[in-house]
């Protein structure tokens, strides 16, 4: 896949978004790798490393994942205005509503809701059928609904405090990852530092270099019962 300048530079905003609010955000897994070089369908890609084996997710660290979701989304509309944001995070805004349904309708974390399960639960319905096949009451499903929009707003509102806070290490990542392709965990510390990124420490950063290590999915399972790790 070849890449306009333009198009790099958008997705190089992107991923900083990313990078940027994951790394400020409480409990996230830090960062270990950025890049603009296309994978796939993927236009770049923001790696996350955990630091230990994780088997549950607290209410802050998903909440967290949800705010570095949105990083990208709301990194290009900082920079390019509501004209130019691009389809590009249309898996990130259904990955962090999935996350928010869950934990709204599975995993008890909304007080007015409560610690109850809406919708089916290993083949046993519970307050009627799932959301998706929505028998559930019309009021308790309007609650649902506000309950999880609460959710997006609040991380998308933090996402974008963050982004403003930091906007001089949005555009010097951004700079960065034009110049390099693949940002690794040093020059990302030297960035959210405030410092000048330095040059790659090998050749992993090289843009011919084409091989990646596998991509650790830390993301919790929108799909188990309970909040999971590592997948």
């Amino acid at each position: 896949m070849v890449m306009s300048e333009d198009d790099k530079r958008l997705t190089a905003y992107h991923e900083a978004g990313h990078c940027i609010v994951g790394e400020l955000s409480p409990d996230h897994d830090p960062v270990y790798k950025v890049s603009i070089m296309p994978r796939g369908r993927a236009l770049g890609i923001t790696m996350f490393l955990p630091e230990r084996d994780q088997y549950s997710a607290s209410k802050r660290k998903l909440e967290s994942q949800i705010a570095s979701l949105f990083g990208g989304r709301i990194a290009e509309l900082m920079i390019y205005g509501g004209d130019r944001v691009t389809t590009g995070a249309s898996n990130d805004i259904e990955r962090a509503t999935e996350l928010a349904r869950n934990m709204v309708t599975r995993w008890g974390f909304s007080d007015i809701m409560g610690p109850l399960v809406y919708g089916e639960e290993s083949g046993q319905p519970f307050m009627g059928y799932s959301t998706s096949g929505s028998k559930v009451s019309n009021s308790v499903q309007d609650k649902i609904d506000e309950e999880i929009r609460s959710v997006i707003d609040k991380n998308y509102k933090k996402a974008e405090a963050l982004l403003q806070e930091n906007i001089a290490i949005l555009h010097k990542m951004a700079d960065a990852l034009m110049k390099w392709e693949t940002i690794d965990k040093s020059q990302i510390d030297d960035l959210m530092a405030g410092k000048d990124c330095k040059p790659p420490s090998d050749s992993s950063n090289d843009p011919s270099n084409k091989a990646e290590p596998p991509k650790q999915d830390t993301t919790v399972n929108p799909n188990l019962t309970k909040p999971a790790g590592q997948v």
